[in-house]
């Protein structure tokens, strides 16, 4: 597995020492938040950014995994209200970072962000639903020729009133019909699916091209917790080759143990997926907690 990490999770720990982190316990590469590298996103900011980014992600030996949080900062973004000004400044900033990942050599933007995409007031689901989707199909053939293709997640009910389950990201996506636009599988968010999680990946694998891992209660998963199991023995044989990126919903107080338990977690996923054990799968029983 590509295994990689959200830097957020790091807390005021520069990138640097991030980076080095990761790669002591085996990890391939970071996926960065872009509000704690960027600054205002200045043109300058955004500039020093990247070169923090990229130096950061050479001197540990590590890829850039790609962006989440896409639309946390600056303030006030939203990508499908009917203000044409305001969607215009969203969608030109989701254009910038789309910029910025192609500069650290590509990489998948994760497109969450429940309150930037809600239903704006006086405006129904549908209707921000249907600009989502012309907006993205806009948006697709810039990140395609810019190697970082936008990434739809399915967030649960309680953080969004604008797609909610995987089957509604694989309409968009279809609807979209290029591969600068595609979905993704977060255990955690796509609480309001009703399928064992092995069942999802079989159904949706067509489209899912980048993984959170996370537990039920937003926390990093233990060594010998086999709930994911199925899935990730159907995300093997089915030929998944994308990030699975560790996103957890707090900061720890000891980030070292996290990646060290995380490491210890992959491998004995791993072992019992290469071995081909039988196990029991379970249903879809997420947590519910922030998406990003």
């Amino acid at each position: 597995m590509r295994l990689a990490v959200c830097n957020e999770l790091f807390g005021r720990v520069s990138l640097d020492e991030a980076a080095r982190v990761a790669s002591r316990w085996g990890f391939h590469g970071i996926e960065l938040a872009p509000f704690t590298i960027f600054a205002d996103f200045s043109p300058s900011a955004i500039r020093r950014g990247i070169l923090e980014a990229r130096t950061a992600l050479r001197a540990a030996g590590l890829r850039f995994a790609g962006f989440h949080w896409l639309l946390a900062k600056p303030d006030g973004l939203h990508v499908t209200t009917p203000d044409r000004a305001l969607r215009k400044k969203s969608w030109d900033h989701l254009r910038r970072l789309i910029d910025a990942a192609a500069e650290l050599g590509g990489g998948n933007l994760i497109l969450g962000s429940p309150k930037q995409r809600g239903a704006a007031p006086g405006q129904s689901p549908a209707e921000a639903v249907a600009i989502l989707s012309e907006e993205l199909a806009s948006i697709a053939p810039f990140a395609a020729e810019r190697r970082s293709p936008l990434l739809l997640e399915a967030l649960s009910t309680d953080q969004t009133d604008v797609v909610n389950r995987l089957s509604e990201v694989e309409a968009i996506v279809e609807k979209a019909g290029h591969p600068g636009v595609g979905g993704m599988l977060d255990f955690h968010n796509c609480a309001d699916e009703t399928s064992p999680y092995a069942t999802l990946v079989d159904r949706y694998i067509g489209m899912i091209r980048h993984v959170h891992l996370n537990d039920r209660r937003g926390n990093h998963p233990l060594p010998g917790d086999h709930a994911y199991l199925p899935a990730f023995s159907r995300l093997h044989g089915l030929g998944y080759d994308g990030w699975v990126s560790l996103e957890i919903f707090s900061i720890p107080e000891n980030p070292d143990e996290v990646l060290a338990q995380t490491a210890a977690y992959i491998e004995d996923i791993e072992r019992h997926v290469r071995r081909g054990e039988p196990v029991m799968d379970e249903p879809v029983a997420a947590g519910r907690g922030p998406g990003g």
